[in-house]
C-alpha cells in the first residue's frame, strides 16, 4: 500500500509541478491542452528513462569473479 501511496505521490507532484513551472490556469482550454500535452511527454520520458535503467541493470555482471 505504500508504494501506491508514493507512486500516487510522485505522478501528482510531477502534475504539480508542470502546472506551477508553466503558470497554467487549468481553467481555460487551452490552458489545459498545454497541461495535457507536457504531461504526456513527462510520463513518455519517465516509462523511456525506465526501460533504459532496467536495460541496464539487466546487463550488468550481478555474479562476482572466483
Amino acid at each position: 500500500m505504500k508504494i501506491v501511496m508514493l507512486f500516487i505521490f510522485f505522478i501528482l507532484f510531477g502534475a504539480f509541478y508542470i502546472i506551477a513551472e508553466n503558470s497554467l490556469p487549468l481553467n481555460k482550454p487551452e490552458s489545459v491542452d498545454t497541461f495535457i500535452s507536457k504531461y504526456a511527454s513527462w510520463i513518455d520520458r519517465l516509462i523511456g528513462n525506465g526501460k533504459s535503467f532496467t536495460g541496464y541493470l539487466t546487463k550488468m555482471e550481478w555474479i562476482p569473479n572466483p
